[in-house]
């Protein structure tokens, strides 16, 4: 058991790191959008660039990841990883910036399948579903404090402190792997047992159930990840905050989810996933909306506000995942999700190029149209809902 914890506290701070590090470039958009010169086009260029990769290299990892020992395999991606980290900490303009985020986005996307697939190796059947909800409290450890502190430091010394303090960190979780992650190799010997990725392409080809699980997940990035990507470079331009301010937003926001995550798996459970989604998708849309449109407004208004979206936003992931989770059969579910991983990876990436599309900057430094990224946002919401009602759970 105390092997089991070191484990456990070594995969869920890998967690914790990647999280980080693809969130906080969001919040960091003011800074970035001013010194680097660049416009909301580019700049959400510089948001996708990570998911992009993210998305096509965890697809393609799949064709190879399981023939190599998950220890052996959390030491190379992990290194990786902390190194396009530290090569976002020293990038000197934007062009080096863009090319690290696309490496660091590389090894990030194997990152959580190789995690979720070391509990699965190294738990037993018994403890997986607490040791899975250890690791998971990755993400809002890293959205009360990873992404607050990292936008404090950036407040008050640069854009470069958060990415050198995750790579030093970094370096310390590489140590971490090397002397508490045991050799796992057992997967190995039974890869042959698994579908290939090409097998589990053609069942979701031929599965109408399958196609709408994943249309569901894209049309959930579509509607939110237009909006997340610009809601930091708004608020300093549009609203009012400082750069320093913006920390009230994510420290609120995700504290708040802490809480009220657990109580919407539960009413998901009691009442019907597909009823709660609904439910929330359409409360979501009131705080969408609003920050979309929001003038210069005192900061505990735009906090209520954000804090709605965080919390409602979080609401519609919890049920949309159970409906995804169920739509396909036991044996091939484990495989289907890391696909299903790569098509939200992808599509978060393609929101952020649509809304740095219609986002512009006129010569007084405030952002235009982000309220037609709120419609278009509030579109993918309601038509979800339809996707969502047409899902059968299969198991």
């Amino acid at each position: 058991m105390p092997n089991e914890k070191r484990l456990l506290f070594v995969l869920a701070a890998i967690q914790f790191t990647n999280i980080v590090d693809f969130m906080i470039i969001m919040p960091l958009g003011p800074q970035l959008m001013r010194l680097f010169e660049i416009t909301p086009r580019q700049f959400s260029m510089l948001v996708s660039a990570y998911t992009f990769t993210a998305g096509i290299v965890g697809f393609l990892s799949a064709f190879f990841i399981d023939r190599f020992d998950r220890r052996k395999a959390l030491l190379v991606v992990y290194a990786g990883f902390v190194l396009g980290t530290l090569a976002c900490a020293l990038a000197p303009a934007y062009a080096a910036m863009i090319s690290a985020r696309m490496v660091t986005g590389a090894f990030g996307g194997m990152l959580g399948a190789l995690v979720l697939s070391a509990v699965g190796d190294a738990i037993p059947m018994e403890r997986r579903a607490s040791a899975m909800g250890l690791v998971t409290t990755a993400f809002s450890a890293a959205s009360v404090f990873g992404v607050p502190f990292g936008l404090y430091i950036a407040s008050v010394f640069s854009w470069h402190a958060p990415f050198l303090f995750l790579a030093i960190l970094g370096v310390f979780i590489w140590v971490g792997i090397w002397y508490w992650i045991p050799a796992m190799a057992g997967h190995i010997q039974a890869a042959h047992q698994k579908p290939s990725p090409l097998e589990l392409v053609k069942s979701v080809a031929g599965s109408s159930n399958l196609r709408l699980a994943l249309l569901l997940m894209m049309m959930l990035m579509f509607g939110n990840f237009t909006v997340t990507p610009f809601i930091s470079p708004y608020m300093v331009a549009n609203v009012g905050f400082s750069e320093r301010e913006l920390t009230y937003i994510y420290l609120f926001g995700g504290f708040f989810t802490i809480f009220t995550s657990p109580w919407i798996g539960k009413l998901s459970d009691r009442h019907g996933a597909k009823n709660i989604y609904t439910i929330f998708v359409l409360l979501c849309l009131i705080p969408l909306l609003l920050i979309t449109n929001l003038a210069v407004t005192p900061i505990p208004v735009v906090i209520l506000i954000t804090t709605s979206f965080f919390i409602f936003s979080g609401g519609r992931m919890i049920p949309s995942q159970t409906m995804v989770a169920s739509a396909v059969d036991p044996a091939k579910r484990g495989a289907f999700l890391s696909f299903n991983s790569s098509i939200q990876q992808l599509s978060t990436a393609a929101a952020s190029v649509i809304a740095g599309l219609i986002v512009t900057k006129n010569e007084a430094g405030q952002l235009l149209n982000f309220q037609y990224v709120g419609f278009f946002a509030a579109l993918m919401c309601v038509l979800s809902v339809f996707v969502a009602r047409k899902i059968k759970p299969v198991s």
